[in-house]
């Protein structure tokens, strides 16, 4: 039995896509994670807590870090909450975590996701989330 494939970051064919759309204008990235039980600093060990937290908690030190970078470069959190099992979807397949990220252009989004200080803090995510997916929105007008 094969390990189920699991994603985290963007890879170079997610990013060339991403930027080959040429948005213009606000983009909105849909969040959806699935968090570990237990957070794995083993990538991070600078940045562990003395103790182990959960995921839950690891990820919430890293929105607690990455708020400041996201609103200087003229993002927001829009929206976090709870999830849970899909209403209409998968039943094996349910998410964690939701956020809405808004930003107001790419560019914006690209200096804040290359920003060193908010780097920094990454290890947080790293150690919280054992899978995701981002959905960049834009908006109908």
């Amino acid at each position: 039995m094969t390990e189920p494939t699991r994603f985290l970051d963007p890879s170079d064919a997610s990013a060339v896509a991403f930027f080959g759309r040429n948005i213009e204008g606000p983009v909105t990235m849909l969040n959806l994670l699935r968090l570990r039980e237990t957070a794995d600093y083993a990538e991070f060990p600078e940045l562990a807590p003395a103790e182990p937290i959960t995921g839950r908690a690891a990820y919430d030190r890293y929105i607690e870090h990455t708020l400041p970078f996201l609103r200087a470069s003229g993002g927001e959190l829009v929206y976090l909450g709870a999830g849970g099992d899909y209403f209409v979807g998968p039943k094996d397949e349910g998410w964690d975590l939701a956020l809405l990220i808004r930003q107001d252009s790419v560019q914006s989004f690209l200096a804040f996701a290359t920003n060193d200080e908010y780097l920094a803090g990454i290890g947080h995510r790293t150690a919280a989330v054992v899978d995701s997916r981002i959905l960049p929105l834009v908006d109908i007008n």
